[in-house]
């Protein structure tokens, strides 16, 4: 019975953890994402006007710079634009090449503040995780070590 005790309160203990690290985590990216002082786009799905401090207004932020993007190289891609400079420098025509690359240069950055946003969004997602887990681990610990408990007074011999 000492032994399941043992567990249970070791899976209590690295519950409280997992819940304290998680919360760290999710405080630390909503501290950071927030002092980039980002608004969601006034024309994002959702979310619009706020600032970007949290899992949702990300997702819908990333959801806008996609949008934006996607708008200003007419629905080309990064990759659908390298081909187009390379065959408008095939072509010999320099002037469409340079805005091409200028449009190009201008979606790559776009991909960045996109990928940079999701990430944040991962990063919720996975303290989200952890502090659930560690929710878990501590009512199975925290049962498991009350359980034990009771077996062991149950287990005494009775004195009459």
């Amino acid at each position: 019975m000492r032994s399941a005790r043992f567990a249970g309160l070791l899976s209590f203990v690295a519950g409280v953890l997992m819940l304290v690290c998680g919360a760290f985590a999710w405080g630390a990216t909503s501290t950071q994402l927030a002092s980039e002082n980002i608004t969601v786009a006034n024309d994002a799905p959702a979310f619009a006007g706020s600032k970007v401090a949290g899992p949702l207004t990300a997702f819908y932020q990333a959801e806008a710079v996609k949008q934006h993007t996607r708008a200003a190289s007419n629905g080309l891609t990064y990759a659908e634009l390298v081909a187009k400079v390379q065959e408008a420098k095939d072509a010999g025509d320099t002037a469409t090449a340079e805005q091409l690359q200028t449009t190009r240069t201008m979606v790559e950055t776009g991909n960045f503040v996109r990928a940079s946003l999701l990430t944040s969004v991962m990063a919720f997602g996975v303290s989200a995780l952890v502090m659930g887990a560690g929710l878990l681990f501590s009512c199975l610990g925290w049962g498991l070590y009350r359980l034990s408990a009771v077996h062991a007074q149950d287990a005494e011999p009775q004195e009459d």
